[in-house]
């Protein structure tokens, strides 16, 4: 097996290193030779080797030539039919390629090119001649290469732009203590939401949660224990919303909404789970006097909306139902159908 005119790559400068890299496939080692020669003084251009047909390919795809001499005529594998195993490889397909031969025969030339050669021509070109073919060739493939890079490149800053501006869009729309939703997002969610139930006549339901003595429990445990006992409410309250459509945000302070396609029965129960949830968190408060843990008060409104109506009277509705829970006790339930 003949392998490129690699023998000496352990000295050789990189191919990264040169404008041109040529690969010759030939079978005639003193056709190479010559080749070389007339390449020897040329300190842009790497050269490689290869003298059998059957590792042609291979020695392309490892190589990466930025241009190809293919000899014609070749034991075990016609020159043709390497032209279109170039041309099949993901990783030569766009690889000059100038087709070498002794025959001047035009309908050999058209055979070539048909085969998807770049370039025809006569053995043996003049140094000159050779040198012009390989580096417009060459610098062909070099442009492609760095139009691909930038492309590339270009792809890849518009997919971080992409993620960056989806980043925002989603930092726009979080609390950034609870990673509830907030309230700019729960604006834009309802108002979607709202005008789905009324073309699909579904129920809407609003729930208020309200954590008891929250001023008593910063003052006892410090307002830095106070963003954490905030952050672990929200999460319980979110655990007992399942459905897509649900949707928990921070409505401000210690305060938050729960958005549900729910009759009041349903809403009623999901924020009974609410309550007992968070209670059931035992988040340590000495300063509550309705238990020893955290608790919430929960105001639910539910509604049948009609085209026209405003989502505004749903949530007083709640507002004024969570009032009554504080107003009876707090770490309860007080529902409202309007």
């Amino acid at each position: 097996m003949n392998k490129p005119d690699s023998a000496k790559a352990a000295l050789a400068p990189s191919v990264s290193e040169y404008n041109t890299t040529v690969l010759l496939v030939d079978d005639q080692p003193i056709f190479a030779d010559v080749i070389r020669y007339l390449l020897s003084n040329q300190p842009d251009i790497a050269f490689h080797y290869c003298a059998d047909a059957v590792d042609a390919l291979k020695t392309a795809e490892l190589i990466k030539p930025t241009v190809i001499l293919q000899d014609l005529v070749m034991p075990d594998v016609d020159g043709l039919t390497l032209v279109r195993a170039y041309r099949a490889s993901v990783v030569t397909k766009d690889v000059p390629i100038i087709v070498l031969s002794a025959d001047d025969n035009p309908v050999v030339k058209g055979s070539a090119f048909e085969a998807g050669a770049n370039d025809y021509v006569v053995k043996l070109p003049s140094e000159i001649e050779l040198l012009a073919r390989l580096r417009y060739h060459s610098r062909a493939r070099l442009n492609q290469i760095q139009r691909d890079d930038a492309y590339l490149a270009l792809q890849h800053s518009q997919q971080q732009l992409v993620e960056k501006v989806l980043e925002l869009e989603r930092l726009s729309s979080v609390d950034g203590l609870t990673g509830l939703s907030n309230r700019r997002y729960f604006d834009e969610f309802t108002n979607v939401q709202w005008r789905q139930a009324i073309r699909e006549r579904q129920p809407y339901a609003i729930l208020m949660v309200d954590v008891d003595f929250f001023k008593s429990y910063n003052d006892t445990y410090g307002h830095l224990a106070g963003d954490i006992a905030l952050k672990k409410v929200a999460q319980t309250v979110r655990s007992c919303c399942g459905r897509p459509t649900d949707l928990v945000a921070r409505f401000g302070g210690e305060e938050f909404v729960v958005c549900l396609g729910s009759p009041l029965d349903g809403a009623k129960f999901v924020a009974q789970s609410m309550c007992n949830a968070v209670q059931s968190a035992a988040i340590p408060h000495t300063g509550s006097s309705v238990a020893n843990a955290v608790t919430v008060s929960i105001g639910c409104a539910s509604t049948w909306p009609q085209r026209g109506a405003s989502l505004i009277p749903l949530i007083e509705a709640a507002d004024a139902a969570l009032y009554n829970a504080k107003h009876l006790g707090k770490n309860r339930v007080v529902a409202k159908e309007i």
